[in-house]
């Protein structure tokens, strides 16, 4: 079973999530607090699981249905029904028209770790230091482990996580004779002399993505947002952000990137053909690739991804989701012994043999994982290279409290670069997209600078 990430970059309704975020001042205006761990219970769940009962769970993830039924199996008592009410920014619409009506949603909720901070600002998520999540802390590995924190609280455990990496097509750079790249500089030159030996093929594609963007300027070392609270500052002006943007507008001008959308019919075509010889992108995507571009099975490599400093390793994340409990659920207890069982438990194996890359610091460092051969990458061990992604990854990146309202209007702003051929650049089109979120944050309520 493949995990399809073709609907996970969707951008959501603005109404919509408009109305989701109206609410947060309110909630983020009480004086609720963390539970103190001290008073944690980490009996608890274990105790709900064996006594029995209901669960709904919202989830896209199709292997989260095995793990439900392998969770039943060690539980009779239990009766777990996951429901897909929709992918990503789909069932955010879903969840919050449920938690605004207060019924009808469900006890877990499948939940991307961009949006985490929308929804647990909110307190529409139960806090998990309750149960004994704060004890899972170098469990996983640190992007997803920040990603499921707010302040002092932890608000899911990470499903998975996505390392980002360089997928190429051999096969392409060996026939044009072009070196694979291993900096950003490197990046560029193979990307003219790709072009400029065979018009029709580029080294990537993009049209504007607020996920891979973010993931860029996280690689560069920028830190763009800070969030204390209800007080939110908002910066695209660094030194690192600059760098990102040149070589994004500097690609974009000399006609370097396939105007081709991910996650369409013409880009799994275009990955197949070799008009796209490059993809970086999150850890998850080898089983996209066997099923959706077979036609170039033995191809494909993997390598880390371009570094700005080649003596200095650095990786961001792109995707990964987290399973968190519903504040509004009435058996939170039993609804995170199911949560644990996925992400920490059983149900890491159940995941990764369905083709999920873990975000377990012990499952990535393990001979059979690192030692699997994969057959659409010409034999390669790619978790070898995939799994020091995850050591990589710079620490301390931080998404808006309203991310997904702030993705959804990224086209807007930072789309105009593609759209006008770079006469925008990219740095003008992130301090636009700045402005639009600071003026959104503060109508919400928050303080915002």
């Amino acid at each position: 079973m493949t995990i399809d990430r073709r609907m996970f970059l969707r951008a959501t309704s603005a109404v919509a999530m408009a109305g989701a975020t109206s609410a947060l001042l309110a909630a983020c205006g009480s004086d609720s607090s963390s539970p103190d761990s001290a008073d944690a219970d980490p009996s608890a769940a274990a105790a709900a699981a064996e006594a029995g009962g209901e669960l709904l769970v919202w989830a896209w993830d199709n292997t989260i249905e095995p793990c439900a039924q392998a969770f039943m199996e060690k539980y009779p008592g239990v009766k777990v029904t996951v429901t897909n009410v929709g992918t990503s920014a789909d069932q955010y619409t879903s969840l919050q028209n449920a938690i605004s009506a207060g019924k009808g949603g469900p006890d877990v909720a499948q939940i991307e770790y961009y949006a985490l901070p929308q929804f647990s600002i909110s307190e529409s998520l139960a806090d998990l230091t309750q149960f004994g999540a704060a004890d899972y802390e170098g469990t996983f590995t640190a992007g997803p482990w920040d990603s499921v924190h707010t302040g002092e609280g932890v608000y899911g455990l990470p499903l998975d996580s996505g390392p980002m990496a360089m997928f190429y097509n051999e096969e392409v750079f060996t026939e044009l004779g072009v070196d694979v790249p291993t900096t950003w500089d490197e990046y560029l030159e193979a990307a003219r002399k790709i072009h400029a030996a065979d018009p029709s093929k580029y080294i990537a594609n993009d049209t504007g993505d607020a996920g891979s963007t973010l993931s860029g300027l996280w690689q560069a070392g920028a830190k763009p947002y800070t969030v204390d609270g209800t007080n939110v500052t908002i910066d695209f002006s660094g030194s690192e952000a600059e760098k990102y943007s040149e070589l994004q507008t500097t690609m974009i001008k000399e006609g370097l990137l396939a105007p081709i959308s991910g996650w369409t019919d013409e880009w799994f075509q275009a990955l197949g053909d070799g008009t796209i010889a490059t993809l970086v992108t999150g850890a998850w995507m080898p089983g996209n690739f066997t099923s959706s571009v077979p036609n170039a099975s033995g191809k494909w490599r993997v390598a880390a991804q371009p570094r700005w400093d080649a003596d200095t390793p650095a990786c961001a994340e792109n995707g990964g989701s987290s399973l968190a409990v519903m504040a509004a659920s009435d058996k939170q207890a039993l609804a995170y012994s199911f949560v644990q069982f996925c992400s920490a438990q059983e149900g890491i194996q159940i995941r990764i043999d369905g083709g999920a890359f873990p975000s377990t610091t012990a499952e990535l460092d393990s001979e059979e994982f690192l030692g699997k051969e994969f057959e659409y990458f010409g034999g390669q061990k790619a978790n070898e290279v995939l799994s020091q992604a995850a050591k990589d990854v710079l620490p301390g990146w931080t998404y808006l409290p309203f991310q997904v309202y702030a993705n959804s209007i990224f086209n807007d702003h930072v789309g105009k670069a593609y759209t006008t051929g770079g006469s925008t650049t990219i740095a003008e089109g992130l301090a636009s997209w700045q402005d639009a979120c600071i003026t959104y944050g503060n109508q919400q309520g928050f303080t915002v600078s």
